[in-house]
């Protein structure tokens, strides 16, 4: 277990991606902070399955973010992997869907970062790992709010993988198409509204269209991919954005 002695913090973790990379790292020894919302004794019980705490922090707020990241303590390994999605036209597009889709898709990370990347440069190792999308390498219609949050955050983690490369510290990206979990399925029936189509349709003719493997991206592939990156091994692997699409990006 490479990763015994080492602390991560993993947001958005109660559930899909990021429950899965926080079984990933416990796997490999990582003392894991979860974050997120949920039924409480669902939560507690993942945490007594993980050996891990949980903060119940909306990320929105600055006020909650900080002091999740004082109460965690040192982080190691921090994953940004919290988010949410709406889909509109952008003239439709509410206003305060905007603003929260921004604040947790994209500002979050930039709190919970600087405010562990002191401790990280203190004992000269670190892990940041952003969740991105495929839609921080393309656009899709109706979702202006995400494509913007997810663009925004590949160009946050190649600025601070050069600002940070002499630490010990670096910054990646993961990119994964439409991944099975809540926020895939919860955009279903607004895709439905906004293009006139039937579930079926949205899912083979909106969201498998453009993977040419013609199957979901599975959340513990990309929690296999985190793994990696924290690795030694990968301590030459900065500011990249790993794209995990089955294909869709490489049109």
């Amino acid at each position: 277990m490479f990763l015994e002695g080492k602390r991560a913090l993993v947001t958005g973790s109660t559930s899909g991606i990021g429950l899965a990379i926080a079984r990933a790292l416990a796997k490999e020894g990582a003392s894991v902070v979860l974050n997120g919302f949920g039924d409480e004794a669902e939560i507690a019980q993942l945490c007594e399955e993980l050996g891990a705490t949980h903060s119940g922090a909306d990320l929105t707020e600055v006020a909650q973010i900080e002091e999740m990241m004082e109460q965690a303590g040192g982080i190691d390994i921090l994953v940004n992997n919290a988010g949410m999605q709406h889909v509109a036209p952008v003239e439709e597009f509410p206003v305060a869907k905007w603003d929260t889709i921004i604040a947790l898709n994209l500002t979050a990370a930039f709190h919970t970062t600087r405010l562990a990347v002191p401790g990280m440069k203190e004992k000269g190792w670190g892990r940041i790992i952003n969740t991105a999308s495929a839609h921080s390498k393309v656009a899709s219609p109706f979702k202006s709010a995400y494509n913007s949050a997810k663009h925004g955050l590949d160009g946050f983690t190649k600025t601070i993988a050069l600002e940070l490369a002499a630490d010990g510290i670096t910054a990646n990206c993961i990119s994964p198409g439409y991944v099975w979990t809540p926020l895939v399925e919860n955009q279903i029936p607004d895709t439905m509204k906004a293009r006139g189509m039937s579930r079926e349709e949205v899912i083979n003719d909106v969201l498998l269209v453009k993977q040419a493997t013609k199957k979901f991206v599975q959340p513990e592939e990309i929690a296999a991919l985190t793994v990696f990156l924290c690795r030694d091994e990968a301590q030459n692997v900065n500011g990249a954005n790993w794209s995990v699409d089955g294909g869709w990006t490489a049109e």
